[in-house]
């Protein structure tokens, strides 16, 4: 009965750890359960597929009370995943919360941060309540170091797109930083 919060930037490992996590219940033959939002539509249905290929069965919700719904009607489930959790609405945090208090282990991997650098929707909540937290990193597209930044190609102000490689890459932070101020001064330059 606890919480564990795999974080990150995008293309940093998340959701194989995610899967690689639930899997070892599954090894000890105890049974599991992932949820993945239905906005998240990269993977195929029914189903949650990490970047390097890595899949597995998954239930599809819109709304965190979907789950909560779908929690009570179970049996005989030692671990419960949530895939791409800052999607979810802010109700999430009181699901969580509720499955661990009823002895469930709770494994959840989501962005900690939107490519403009900020906290991302319940992100900030979950990594304060949780007993274990993982921030992975990825490798920076340009100077191939530590990437902690999920940087957006395009220039919008659109928070939720989801997407793959064609619109976002990791980036350590001074090359995220200098691609922000790139995009600001191409901006800008556009308006005149």
């Amino acid at each position: 009965m606890h919480l564990t919060v795999i974080t990150g930037p995008m293309f940093a490992g998340k959701t194989t750890e995610l899967i690689r996590r639930l899997k070892r219940y599954q090894y000890a033959g105890k049974k599991v359960i992932l949820f993945k939002p239905t906005i998240d539509v990269r993977s195929p249905e029914g189903r949650v597929k990490s970047h390097d290929g890595k899949e597995m069965e998954a239930i599809e919700v819109s709304s965190s009370s979907e789950i909560a719904e779908y929690m009570e009607k179970v049996e005989d489930i030692s671990a419960v995943g949530i895939d791409e959790v800052q999607f979810l609405d802010d109700d999430i945090v009181e699901v969580i919360k509720d499955l661990v208090f009823r002895g469930y282990d709770v494994f959840v991997s989501g962005l900690d941060m939107d490519f403009m650098g900020r906290p991302f929707g319940v992100m900030p909540y979950l990594l304060a309540i949780a007993d274990d937290v993982y921030k992975l990193k990825a490798v920076c597209v340009v100077c191939g170091a530590d990437a902690t930044h999920s940087f957006k190609k395009k220039r919008d102000s659109l928070i939720i797109e989801v997407g793959g490689a064609d619109i976002y890459e990791p980036r350590c932070l001074r090359c995220w930083y200098e691609g922000i101020k790139e995009q600001e001064g191409t901006q800008l330059l556009d308006e005149s």
